[in-house]
């Protein structure tokens, strides 16, 4: 799926995550977490995982979580690429 244009999902609520992506060259992942050194690998992995499912490969992502569970993290990369690439043929 191409990322067409900057979208935001989330919030920066305590145990919500927001998530900012745009067209990038490759992917990168920027994560800030309030619980990085317990689940920083976990939330990149899910991540990232969302990505490859919709078929992303060239996105900037910035994560910034406040401690969201797992289910929420999915939730929000996958809004904010739906919105990213809307127009796109799906």
């Amino acid at each position: 799926m191409e990322i067409r244009r900057k979208s935001v999902a989330g919030t920066l609520e305590s145990s919500d995550v927001l998530v900012e992506i745009e067209p990038g060259s490759g992917v990168t992942v920027e994560l800030e977490s309030v619980v990085m050194m317990q689940f920083g690998a976990a939330i990149e992995k899910t991540v990232r995982e969302v990505l490859q499912e919709f078929a992303v490969e060239n996105a900037l992502l910035r994560v910034v979580d406040r401690g969201a569970l797992d289910c929420t993290i999915r939730a929000r990369v996958e809004t904010a690429i739906k919105r990213a690439a809307e127009g796109e043929d799906k």
